[in-house]
């Protein structure tokens, strides 16, 4: 739902540990007006079934920097079992963290200006992750 006054935001999250989608992880906007301004809470929204996040609202006008803070912690230690059993099949795995992720949280910052839609997937599993501007 982009408009001429602000830019709208997407996310989704794939676990390519287990090539599933990541369903359940709470996910944080938060927006700034310019590199100085302080980031302010605008949205919470939580992964469905398809690792989407569907109910994150649009930046307020004038946003320039859009903040995705995803808690992949809990996730994980949701998936802690079924982790366990996979490094147990590769010998040169890391052994498992009681946080049951490297990275417990990741957050995502970009530049956004009016008028375009981002979406953005995060490509997620326990010892790494990576991220795009989707479409």
């Amino acid at each position: 739902m982009s408009t001429e006054t602000t830019a709208s935001v997407s996310t989704h999250i794939l676990d390519t540990s287990v090539g599933r989608p990541a369903e359940g992880v709470i996910v944080h906007l938060s927006v700034r007006a310019g590199t100085e301004a302080p980031w302010q809470g605008h949205g919470t929204g939580k992964t469905d079934s398809d690792g989407r996040c569907k109910d994150l609202p649009a930046p307020p006008e004038g946003t320039t920097h859009v903040r995705l803070d995803f808690e992949v912690e809990h996730y994980f230690l949701s998936q802690q079992h079924s982790t366990a059993k996979q490094a147990d099949a590769q010998q040169d795995a890391p052994a498992n963290r009681d946080s049951g992720a490297f990275f417990p949280e990741v957050a995502i910052t970009f530049a956004v200006v009016p008028g375009e839609h981002y979406h953005v997937p995060l490509l997620l599993n326990p010892f790494g992750y990576s991220v795009y501007r989707g479409s």
